[in-house]
């Protein structure tokens, strides 16, 4: 018994200097924060695939709707898509559904489209179109019919880009 005991003593000293000397190499191999030049460069990528997500949100692909309907006739500068919510209880899915269901959902329905691979570069491109949008307005988790106060975008497209001329872009 005593021999045990000694043993399984050994073995948690062992473990607590092992995580210890685990810990303090970790600590010591941390990445440093990201560097300006690498702050821009990401932020680059993301505006462009927010860019992106604005021409297909205004009707740069065809086969997202065939009725001539786009996300902008309802939602207007992401408008009421309140991204920030989600995932919440969708009534019409009866259980809690992620954005990029949403966003399926309505290319398929109201717009008669072919929904977007969950993880392609295009459903990407319209989250992040919307949530950029949506950056800094407040999370409020609920009913589907309690909206959050919509974005303030700085033009009427809700980038401050020039508009490409693809789809309904008008701008």
């Amino acid at each position: 018994m005593r021999t045990s005991t000694l043993t399984a003593r050994r073995v948690a000293a062992m473990i607590a200097a092992g995580s210890t000397a685990l810990l303090l190499v970790n600590s010591a191999s941390a990445r440093k924060p990201f560097t300006a030049d690498e702050l821009a460069a990401m932020e680059s990528k993301l505006t462009a695939s927010a860019k992106r997500g604005y021409d297909m949100w205004y009707g740069a692909r065809a086969d997202m709707a065939n009725n001539g309907l786009s996300c902008a006739n309802c939602h207007p500068d992401a408008a009421a898509t309140n991204p920030q919510t989600f995932p919440k209880f969708m009534p019409m899915f009866d259980r809690v559904a992620a954005y990029r269901e949403m966003v399926n959902w309505c290319i398929e329905n109201p717009q008669g489209g072919k929904a977007l691979g969950a993880d392609s570069a295009d459903m990407i491109a319209l989250e992040a179109y919307s949530f950029v949008l949506h950056r800094g307005v407040p999370i409020a988790a609920g009913l589907q019919t309690r909206q959050t106060s919509g974005p303030t975008p700085k033009n009427a497209r809700g980038l401050n880009v020039p508009g490409t001329g693809i789809g309904f872009d008008k701008k």
